[in-house]
This record gives C-alpha cells, sequence and structure tokens, in this order.
C-alpha cells in the first residue's frame, strides 16, 4: 500500500463537528455583553487563534473589554461545552483515524486550539479511536495558522519530513498553514470556502481511507 509517512490533522471542523459549539460559546459570550454573534462572525474568525477570535470580538463590543479578557472568558465558555456536550465526529473522519493506527501510521493534532481545551477534548477521542502520536495547540507556536510553522512542528514532532505528510483541513487559513508548510493537503471546506492552490478540494472524507487521500494529494 502507498501510504503517507505521517497523518497531520486538524481539529475543529475536521475531526470534529465542534464549530457548532463554539458558535454557542460566542454567541453567549456576545450576549452578555448586548451584542449579536452571527455565523457571518464566526466565519471570519474559523481557523483561530483564539487571540485573533478575541481581538475581532474587542472590537465588536466597541472596546467595552480588552481581547485579553474575552479571550480567558470565551476558553472557558467553549470548556464547558466540549466537557458537557457529546463528541460528534465530521463524516468519514473516525474512520480515517482509526485505519491510521491500525496502520501505525503516527497521527498528529495540528489546532490553532489552546493546550488546556485541547487535552480535555482528546481525552474523550482517544477512547473511541485510540491515543494520537502527538499534538501541536495553538499556544505552543510563536506563529500560528495561516503561518507554516504549526504543520512544520507537527512533522518534526513525528520525524517525518514534511512532504511525506498528508494534512486534513476544513478552513482557509488551515490549508495555507499546511500547503506553505510542504505538506500534500487535503482540503474538505466546511463552513467557508477554502481556495487555496496546491490543496485537492474534497466534499467529505466519508468513503475515502488513507491510500485513496493519499493518492488525491499526489495527483
Amino acid at each position: 500500500m502507498i501510504k503517507p509517512k505521517a497523518l497531520l490533522l486538524d481539529l475543529d471542523g475536521t475531526l470534529l463537528e465542534s464549530e457548532k459549539l463554539w458558535f454557542i460559546a460566542e454567541q453567549r459570550l456576545m450576549g452578555s455583553y448586548g451584542h449579536s454573534w452571527t455565523v457571518q462572525d464566526q466565519r471570519h474568525c474559523i481557523g483561530g487563534p483564539l487571540s485573533r477570535v478575541a481581538d475581532y470580538m474587542e472590537l465588536h463590543i466597541n472596546g467595552a473589554q480588552p481581547a485579553s479578557i474575552i479571550g480567558a472568558e470565551l476558553l472557558r465558555e467553549v470548556g464547558s461545552l466540549f466537557a458537557s456536550e457529546p463528541i460528534e465526529w465530521r463524516p468519514g473522519a473516525q474512520a480515517l483515524v482509526m485505519q491510521a493506527h491500525k496502520l501505525q501510521i503516527p497521527t498528529v493534532i495540528v489546532t490553532a486550539s489552546m493546550r488546556v481545551l485541547l487535552d480535555s477534548v482528546m481525552a474523550r477521542m482517544s477512547e473511541t479511536v485510540g491515543d494520537f502520536t502527538l499534538s501541536v495547540a495553538g499556544d505552543e507556536v510563536r506563529k500560528s495558522k495561516p503561518h507554516p510553522e504549526p504543520y512544520l512542528n507537527a512533522a518534526a514532532g513525528v520525524g517525518v519530513p514534511i512532504d511525506q505528510c498528508l494534512a486534513i483541513e476544513d478552513s482557509h487559513t488551515g490549508t495555507l498553514s499546511a500547503v506553505n508548510a510542504g505538506a500534500k493537503v487535503i482540503a474538505v471546506a466546511h463552513m467557508q470556502p477554502v481556495e487555496v492552490p496546491g490543496a485537492v478540494l474534497l466534499k467529505t472524507l466519508e468513503g475515502q481511507d488513507v491510500e485513496s487521500l493519499w493518492m488525491l494529494a499526489n495527483m
């Protein structure tokens, strides 16, 4: 079987149907300040990092609260939802991770989410798919997505050349990061269009496997 030497996976919107939890948390937080939060606002912020979302929210509420406090509040709000709500996988994602583990392909989560949030959700994910090899959180890099650093760190962390890694993303920001790092990239657009040269666009991961995705990414 021709396959990648590592699988690098975005979290929100790629592995998990979690953007709706972020949306609920964002709506609740903005509502507490007397402001609305629309789907368009969420789409503007998809791909993170948290600091960019918090900066946008500070502008949204006309500076009534500094971004540092807003970010901490949002992290608490979404953390409570991640802890209480069921884990919901994106179509085809769970089967893909399980196949990679069976084939002993290193799996790395590469996310703009903070480590404290990532650890809590990874523990729940591992109950069904087993442990991931490594993870790179948004607060562990100097430059977050769309900068290539997160994906370069992920590849280095498992000792695999970046061009032998298959990255899977759902956002424009994340896809840029993976492509610019030099990975082979599959993008499954979720809540915003993805138009990044060098990425292969799919409508879903359903019906795909590690081998078929690697072949598509190398075409």
